[in-house]
């Protein structure tokens, strides 16, 4: 799940950043209105955390232009905490408006409320490839009969392998689906969680289902 945060306060971004990052979701940031909105309008977001109070253009402005090009919900995360600013937030298309200062359990149940609602009604697929399989919904993984304890950014990693197995995925692609924009790509994060899963996935087993192929990225999938 990807989630776009639109702040200007420093301290506040950061503190967004980690905790929803270590809750498992891919979070993008921008500290004004037109970076964020044309962020909006590149990327696919499920949620977008709006500050009102941006430089460029305020909450407002960007809020009315994401609209019609965006299928994202929206929260509204400011200090306006005025019955006038809430009616005005919601009546234009705000899903949820959160005032400042917030407790982050508070705010992360809010996110899980406002991306389940966003999710088509049908259950989620379970994905399987071989006798490896992972419930998203129950945040499950299995080999054969065995559960697999898989971190948060691990079963990212390996929905985005399931998702797309049999397909090579680059080292790029890996860090824009399971990281985030900002991510330091000059680190070797990729290589050491692909090991890390693939210890807890194949080691075990004989037929092995994370593949590398040297030069180009990684495969998750069934060889002969």
């Amino acid at each position: 799940m990807r989630i776009l945060v639109v702040e200007d306060e420093p301290k506040t971004a950061d503190y967004l950043h980690q905790g929803l990052s270590e809750s498992g979701y891919v979070v993008d940031r921008a500290n004004n209105g037109v970076d964020g909105l044309h962020l909006i309008q590149q990327q696919p977001y499920e949620l977008v955390i709006l500050d009102i109070n941006l430089p460029g253009k305020d909450g407002w402005q960007v809020l009315q232009g994401m609209r019609g090009q965006s299928q994202a919900r929206v929260m509204m995360l400011t200090a306006r905490g005025r019955l006038e600013d809430k009616v005005k937030g919601l009546d234009m298309g705000a899903d949820d408006y959160l005032v400042k200062p917030f407790q982050f359990p508070e705010l992360l149940a809010r996110v899980r409320t406002l991306i389940r609602r966003a999710e088509p009604a049908a259950p989620s697929q379970v994905l399987q490839v071989a006798d490896l399989q992972l419930d998203p919904r129950r945040h499950r993984a299995y080999r054969g009969d065995r559960r697999i304890d898989l971190t948060t950014k691990e079963f990212t990693l390996l929905h985005v392998l399931m998702r797309h197995s049999g397909e090579v995925l680059t080292r790029t692609q890996i860090i824009s689906l399971v990281w985030d924009m900002n991510f330091d790509c000059d680190t070797n994060v990729v290589e050491v969680s692909i090991s890390r899963l693939r210890a807890k996935i194949d080691e075990a087993h004989e037929v092995r289902l994370i593949h590398t192929l040297r030069g180009v990225g990684y495969v998750l999938e069934v060889r002969p």
